[in-house]
Parts: structure tokens; C-alpha cells; sequence
């Protein structure tokens, strides 16, 4: 990676991924001193899309990273010629001294609840909103629909491997935000590699296509036994190039009884796993798994419930949000100096004042309701018979990330969990109102 002067590292740098409109601003409130007026900011969603009954967060550690690494080299500098010098020496020293809260990674959401709290100056936390925008509203929306999906796969793994049908770099991040939502693999080593997750494939049709005889005809044998000797018979062998029944027998006699799995992407997937199952059943090979691709969403997995599927692939649909790309959230101002903003225009309204949120639970676990109050208050009287949890955590202080957060194991782990607190309704995947209500306690409407 190369480093320019000023000791900025270019390639790690995160402050130009932003809008020309937040320097532009930050310029006007130099000059008229707003940039250093006390600041609140606020991530929310106002609705949840596609009347979707939760959200998942994902992407928090991925902001935090963001923030720490928002530095201007002087050749970023040098290409803000549309700045003045004032404006440009603040860029040069910029570092975030102020404070983040918010819902800790892997946690469920719904409309208003305030997801990042992130105080400090005016002029520092303005330049914060694309970046944090960005992530968070990728990140969130795969694993609201990841976590649909593996609600819909009822305890059977998914993998992702939707790398093909997105932005490189963006197949990375998806591959992570779907491992939170309880994804169980990815094929994209470069997630694989930067977070630990576990990876998974073996071949695709080209394999399988490039064994032919020496007069052209296909040779599928050849191929599955080239790669059972590579990689063993618990590997997986794609049988839908050709014909499936062949496919599946010419597997069994390649690699005997043993074999770990076949996939199937094509086809009605319903009817030909409960086949391929009956004949693999019938060949003595009981162990061997199917696996099934081809465009599956959150509603064929779920319709291929009852069917004979072991482990399903997941692509297109997982990296596009599966008809929601983005979770539609939002970075308001709603604080100046300790008095609440809010703005009021039809349909975007918000509700000023910095927020911290907990859930109230049944005893039996189950989640009743959000309550948001103003950050500073004190929490609002909850009925002895319930069970409270903050939702709002420290994530930094005066700049600097807080100890101890949550890693990714963490938050996967966490986003388990809490989805299980879910009332059954809410793990609907039809469209309705959100699983848990959010009321909102304590704060001047007329402000």
C-alpha cells in the first residue's frame, strides 16, 4: 500500500467516499462558526422496506473502521480545488474526537429505532453521513434479507455465492453481512480470507463441459473422477450438466456410496431433489447430501421446505436484498448545542434529540416492545413483570473505538439469538406491520 505525506495511508483512506455537499457545508460553517457548535446525528430507518416485519443490523465494525480511518492525504487535498485554505487546513488535521453509540451488530430493528448515535461537532460528524450511509444501509439490507432466508430454510445451511451478480468489492461485504444474518459458508475467498468465514465450493459446469472424448462427445465420468482425485469423495459433484438421473448414477459409480454431495441448479427443484433423493437412496448412498442453487430466495427455500435439500446456495437475490438493495436509513441532525431539531417536512419527519432505546420481553423471551427516550433521561418506568435489555451501547469515546466489542463470531451469535425473541408473526416472510412496536417516550412534540 502506498503512503503519501502527511503519513495518510491512500488506499485505506475513507474520506473521500463521500458527497461534495458535505465539504461545501463544512466550508459555510467555518466561516460562520457553526462547525464548532455541540452536534447530535441520528441513524434511522423510517419504515422498514417492502412492509418487511424487522430489520437486522450489520456493518457497525465496518463503520467504526470508517471513522477511524476518515484522513485526508495531501493528494486528496490537492484535488479539493473548489475549497478555501481554512477549509482545507481543517481537512489536513481532521480526526473524529467524539463519541458513537448505537445497536450493537447483529441486532433486530424497526422503524425509528435510533440504530447510531454519533456526537460531537458539527463539522465532524457532517462529514460522517455518506460514509456511515453507505455501510450501514448496504450491510443491513443483506442481512435483513439473509436473515429471511435462513428463517426460511428452517436449520438447514446456506451458502453464499452471490460474488458474480455484484460490485467485486461489494460481494466481500455482502458475504459478511449474510454470515452475521447466520449464513454458513461463502464462496468469495477474499471474504473467506479478511473475515474468517468459512468457504465453500468445487466446480461448476465448465468443469464438466471441458472432459470430452477425443471425437468431442462428453465424458461427465471423466470429469467427476479427475475431481474426485483431487478432492476426495467427500467433494461435491455437480450433476445437472447433462442429464440428472445419468448424473447422479455416474457420480455413485465413480465415487461409490460415499460421496458427499451432489448439486442440482436447474429444474423444478422440488420434484427433482425428492427423485435424485429416491435414486441416491436406491444406489445405497444415504449420506449423500443435495445441495441446490439457481436464483432460490427467501420464498423457494421456503417453498422447497418439505422437499428431500440439505444445503441451499444463495447468489442474486442475497446480494441485492432480495428486492430491497437498500434498508432506507437515514443521517439527521437532531441535536445543536443540547436543544433538539427535527425536520418536518411531509412524510420525512423526524424527532429530535439525541436517543438510546431498550425492548421490553415476556418472561417467556418474547419481545414486546421498543422504547426510545432522549439520551440523557432517565429510562421510563417499565412494569416489574417484564425484562428490559439496553439496545443502545457504547461503541466510541473521544474518538477512539471502546474496548471489548463484539466480534464478528459476536454478533452472528447475537443475531440468533435476539431473532429468536421475535413473536412468531414477526418471522413471517409476507409483508405486515413490524414485529415489535416502537414507542417513543419523553420528547416535545411541538419541538
Amino acid at each position: 500500500m502506498r503512503v503519501h505525506s502527511g503519513g495518510v495511508n491512500y488506499t485505506a483512506s475513507t474520506a473521500l467516499l463521500t458527497d461534495k455537499y458535505e465539504l461545501t457545508m463544512l466550508q459555510a460553517a467555518l466561516r460562520d462558526g457553526t462547525a464548532h457548535r455541540r452536534a447530535a446525528f441520528e441513524v434511522f430507518a423510517r419504515r422498514l422496506p417492502n412492509e418487511r416485519r424487522y430489520g437486522v443490523v450489520a456493518g457497525t465494525s465496518r463503520v467504526l473502521r470508517a471513522i477511524l480511518d476518515f484522513r485526508f492525504s495531501e493528494e486528496q487535498l490537492a484535488g479539493l480545488d473548489f475549497l478555501d485554505q481554512q477549509t482545507l487546513d481543517y481537512l489536513r488535521n481532521y480526526r473524529f474526537s467524539g463519541s458513537v453509540d448505537g445497536y450493537r451488530e447483529g441486532e433486530i430493528y424497526f422503524p425509528y429505532s435510533p440504530l447510531l448515535t454519533v456526537q460531537g461537532t458539527f463539522g465532524e460528524c457532517v462529514l460522517l453521513e455518506t460514509v456511515i450511509l453507505s455501510i450501514m444501509n448496504a450491510d443491513s439490507a443483506i442481512a435483513s434479507a439473509a436473515s429471511r432466508m435462513v428463517t426460511a430454510a428452517d436449520g438447514r445451511p446456506i451458502i453464499e455465492m452471490g460474488s458474480r451478480r455484484t460490485h467485486e468489492y461489494s460481494a466481500v461485504t455482502a458475504a459478511r453481512a449474510a454470515y452475521v444474518a447466520g449464513f454458513s459458508a461463502t464462496s468469495n475467498l477474499e471474504a473467506a480470507h479478511r473475515y474468517s468465514i468459512p468457504a465453500s465450493g468445487t466446480a461448476a459446469h465448465a468443469w464438466t463441459l471441458a472432459h470430452i472424448n477425443p471425437d468431442g462427445t462428453p465424458n461427465e465420468e471423466a470429469a467427476f473422477r479427475s475431481q474426485i482425485e483431487s478432492d476426495g469423495v467427500g467433494t461435491t459433484l455437480l450433476v445437472d450438466t447433462y442429464d440428472i438421473t445419468k448424473g447422479v448414477e455416474t457420480a455413485i459409480a465413480v465415487a461409490g456410496t460415499s460421496l458427499g454431495a451432489v448439486r442440482i441448479d436447474s429444474g423444478d427443484l422440488g420434484a427433482v431433489t425428492r427423485r435424485v433423493r429416491k435414486q441416491l437412496d436406491d444406489l445405497g448412498a444415504h449420506n449423500t447430501k443435495i445441495v441446490v442453487s439457481s436464483d432460490l430466495d427467501e420464498f423457494t427455500i421456503a417453498g422447497l421446505r418439505g422437499d428431500p435439500v440439505d444445503t441451499y446456495g444463495v447468489g442474486t437475490s442475497l446480494v441485492t436484498g432480495s428486492g430491497a438493495p437498500t434498508a432506507s436509513m437515514v443521517y439527521k441532525l437532531v441535536e445543536v448545542d443540547g436543544h433538539p431539531v427535527a425536520k418536518r417536512s411531509s412524510s420525512k419527519q423526524s424527532m429530535g434529540s439525541a436517543k438510546r432505546a431498550v425492548r421490553t420481553h415476556r418472561s417467556t423471551g418474547v419481545a414486546l416492545e421498543e422504547i426510545v427516550y432522549p439520551y440523557g433521561a432517565q429510562r421510563p418506568d417499565i412494569p416489574e413483570h417484564l425484562e428490559v435489555r439496553e439496545l443502545t451501547v457504547p461503541l466510541m469515546r473521544d474518538g477512539a473505538t471502546v474496548a471489548g466489542l463484539p466480534t464478528l463470531a459476536d454478533a452472528r451469535a447475537h443475531c440468533a439469538a435476539v431473532r429468536g425473541t421475535l413473536p412468531w408473526e414477526g418471522l413471517a416472510l409476507s409483508r405486515g406491520e413490524p414485529a415489535v412496536p416502537t414507542r417513543l417516550v419523553g420528547f416535545d412534540s411541538t419541538r
